[in-house]
């Protein structure tokens, strides 16, 4: 790291020091012992300009505060039922550690369907999801591999992806800003496996329009890349869908493991059953009645918004080309 760099970190450090009050506690839960590297996080994402970088983090923490983000680990999706559901249709799991310590989590973008509970359920399960990983997957692993971990893998199972998923873009937006202003630099590498021919038509289109930085983190692995993941992760732990000999993913690897999207999976148990521990020290005679708890969504940035527009026109174009249509229109982001 440079001295460039260095100073950078000096003089947001100095401009961080003058918050106080729920800021400041906020700041403290994001950052669980690490300060400096949530600062570097911020100035990365910022291409370290440190006025734009005190500015996301500011919006961030009165984000956080606003929205009670740092509750969001009391606040279960009841009855199991119903988060059950969630589960079956936002295909995402922890399926185990790479080789330098990293978590690796799996995501079934091609067969999440996103349809068995509102909107606002999805984003509070997605928010609960990045709250757990940092307050308590990262500090597993840093404690367990000896050195600082604060980011992770994700493993993107491509099979399935159709042009249907046209209908799913507003929610992934939401998901995919609430992560970029709030949860930046949190990944690594994002490994894109199973990839049909309708994600690499989008992403010829939007490749030249990420940054650099972005760029670098994509990877699109041959099929379903176990070859290419076993360089950086023991079999274990390989995401079900990397286990097959061919592409393709189920609900059982080839060695008959159940998949970890599932609720009966020991990341989700643990994940649920901590939840409902941290709501129960809040509310001790009962668990919170049924109902979802609403997110505000920040205000998408300029880079953002052309790339989900450019994937809309592209699978547009996609579906009048096969006689298909599609409509946004059934999803409601506001007021919902």
């Amino acid at each position: 790291m440079g001295v460039a760099s260095q100073d950078a970190i000096k003089q947001f450090q100095t401009l961080i020091d003058e918050i106080d009050g729920s800021l400041n506690i906020t700041f403290q839960n994001m950052h669980q012992g690490y300060p400096k590297e949530t600062l570097i996080r911020f100035l990365k994402a910022r291409d370290w300009n440190v006025a734009k970088a005190h500015k996301m983090l500011v919006d961030c923490l009165n984000w956080r505060t606003q929205n009670e983000i740092d509750n969001m680990l009391a606040k279960p999706i009841v009855p199991t039922d119903l988060y059950r559901s969630v589960r079956s249709s936002q295909l995402i799991g922890l399926s185990g550690f790479s080789k330098e310590g990293l978590p690796v989590f799996a995501m079934g973008v091609g067969q999440s369907t996103f349809d068995k509970a509102s909107v606002h359920y999805y984003v509070q399960s997605h928010i609960q999801i990045n709250e757990y990983r940092d307050r308590v997957v990262l500090p597993y692993a840093t404690k367990k591999y000896g050195r600082h971990i604060g980011t992770c893998i994700k493993v993107l199972d491509m099979t399935g992806l159709k042009l249907s998923a046209l209908s799913q873009i507003k929610l992934m937006t939401v998901i995919s800003t609430i992560d970029d202003l709030n949860y930046p630099e949190k990944t690594d590498t994002y490994y894109i496996a199973n990839a049909p021919y309708i994600f690499s038509s989008c992403w010829k289109i939007v490749k030249p329009l990420l940054q650099e930085r972005t760029r670098r983190k994509v990877q699109v692995l041959q099929g379903c890349g176990r070859d290419e993941l076993l360089k950086i992760m023991d079999y274990s732990s390989l995401p079900h869908f990397c286990t097959r000999e061919g592409s393709g993913s189920s609900r059982r690897s080839s060695s008959g493991t159940v998949d970890c999207y599932s609720l009966d999976h020991e990341f989700h148990q643990e994940l649920y059953s901590y939840i409902k521990q941290q709501a129960l020290s809040f509310q001790p005679i009962s668990l919170l009645k049924q109902g979802s708890f609403h997110v505000e969504v920040p205000k998408q940035n300029a880079e953002g918004t052309e790339i989900a527009q450019t994937i809309e026109c592209e699978l547009n174009k996609l579906g009048e080309q096969n006689g298909l249509t599609h409509s946004l229109d059934g999803l409601k982001i506001n007021g919902v």
